[in-house]
């Protein structure tokens, strides 16, 4: 089937930031849009006032027209027992998931695909922006809310070029067509799918595999991967571009990077974030791969606004700080409390954490406290369960126990605010993939009354 001949299309899981991108997209088209979520949100709410219907019982009478529908396209974090689920897959022709959708979509268009355990929706959010500031254009569907755009969307109808995030859960990137992979990390991750470190490395072996043949891979130094044509970037001596004298000025990040006997100074990226000098770097190497000029490429990061949930500034005053970050694998915790502590030193850090996953927390409970350990004050709240059910032993009061932190509590969500009222706070951070993202406006109105009040 060709994207071109959908006319209708159904979405299980239409909220998630993901799919709901592609949902916009094919309403953008003309195409007729519905879809299932557990709950209604500020996604659903767009989707359903730019025409989509959403639904957010899984009764599958609710669904009028459903002999209808040309596709239907679905998320891993749908369970098998969901009810329209079940239906379409036993009464429906083409039922696949999300990835399968984006590989059809960038099959006949020139494809950037952004891989990566960690950093891929800040690195694919800065190639869009670089490639609509520097005039080539693209459409890109990004896995956070833009800042620059405010969506997670961009859709550039004269450009052939398509961004895109390869996600690695269940092997979803397998069914891309990439020409470029840009590739910043692989770490243990979704063992519950691959099993260990050795298997993640072979899948993403298998993903570079896929670029084609006059594509490329410019790729973090040291990941154990290979393409016929590799870029790497990093501060190692051996990378083909070298990142050098990172620096903190006023609060954000500067960088060199040096390649054949060319250096370019002070490269600023728009949001703070030692990790996100990488991120940077790599697409600073994409940019001169497609022929940008310098000073636009400078430019464009300079301009770039971030990404909701990644490395977010809430509040920024000289007394409290507010940071809402996405981070929820001990790898990116870690990668987070490094940079706010350059940012901020001397400062004390009060974390609020909301694990992701019993699986997770299984798979990276020593992990998990290794780096908690390292904060200032830490709340946190209970495991958000997702998909997933409990398993025994298993819980956030088990990891609170292994945590070396002297001031460390557990909490339930409805206890969080009073808790924060009553506590001096310098550099407050939030970090998860749940839902403690509704969280977020509550916790900041608070920090503001309470600016107010002293």
């Amino acid at each position: 089937m060709k994207v071109d001949d959908i006319h209708s299309a159904h979405f299980l899981g239409i909220g998630g930031i993901g799919m709901s991108s592609l949902a916009l997209y094919f309403i953008s088209k003309g195409i007729q849009v519905s879809g299932y979520d557990r709950t209604e949100s500020s996604i659903t709410k767009e989707l359903v006032q730019k025409g989509a219907d959403v639904f957010y019982d899984d009764q599958i009478n609710l669904i009028l027209d459903k002999e209808n529908i040309d596709v239907v396209v679905y998320t891993p974090a749908i369970p098998k027992s969901n009810n329209q689920l079940s239906y379409f897959l036993a009464h429906h022709d083409l039922v696949i998931k999300r990835a399968e959708l984006l590989g059809l979509m960038t099959k006949n268009n020139f494809c950037v695909a952004v891989a990566g355990t960690h950093g891929k929706t800040t690195t694919s959010s800065i190639v869009a922006h670089m490639l609509e500031y520097s005039g080539l254009g693209c459409t890109a569907f990004l896995g956070g809310m833009s800042s620059n755009y405010n969506s997670n969307l961009i859709l550039n109808q004269s450009s052939n070029n398509v961004v895109v995030e390869a996600d690695e859960y269940d092997r979803s990137f397998l069914s891309l067509n990439p020409d470029i992979v840009l590739l910043t990390s692989i770490d243990a991750d979704h063992l519950d799918v691959y099993g260990s470190i050795e298997n993640i490395k072979k899948g993403f072996q298998k993903f570079i595999d896929l670029i084609s043949e006059s594509g490329i891979l410019i790729s973090n130094y040291g990941l154990d991967v290979s393409a016929n044509k590799t870029l790497f970037y990093g501060e190692s001596n051996m990378a083909n571009f070298r990142i050098q004298n990172i620096r903190v000025e006023n609060h954000e990040h500067y960088f060199d990077l040096s390649y054949n006997d060319v250096m370019v100074e002070n490269i600023h990226l728009g949001v703070p974030g030692y990790h996100n000098v990488y991120n940077a770097a790599a697409v600073v190497v994409l940019g001169i791969h497609l022929g940008i000029e310098m000073k636009i490429i400078k430019s464009a990061l300079a301009t770039f606004k971030g990404v909701k949930r990644r490395f977010e500034y809430l509040l920024k005053t000289s007394s409290l700080v507010y940071i809402d970050d996405y981070a929820h694998h001990p790898k990116e915790i870690e990668a987070c409390l490094f940079s706010v502590k350059q940012l901020f030193p001397g400062k004390k850090i009060t974390v609020i954490f909301q694990p992701h996953l019993f699986s997770r927390t299984s798979d990276f409970m020593d992990d998990f406290a290794s780096s908690l350990s390292k904060v200032d004050e830490l709340i946190l709240l209970e495991i958000y369960p997702a998909r997933e059910l409990p398993i025994e032993g298993i819980s956030s009061n088990a990891l609170l126990n292994r945590i070396d932190c002297t001031n460390k509590i557990l909490v339930r969500k409805e206890e969080l605010i009073p808790e924060l009222e009553n506590r001096i706070l310098e550099v407050v951070l939030t970090m998860g993939a749940g839902d403690i993202d509704r969280l977020v406006d509550p916790i900041k109105d608070m920090l503001d009354s309470k600016i107010a009040k002293n």
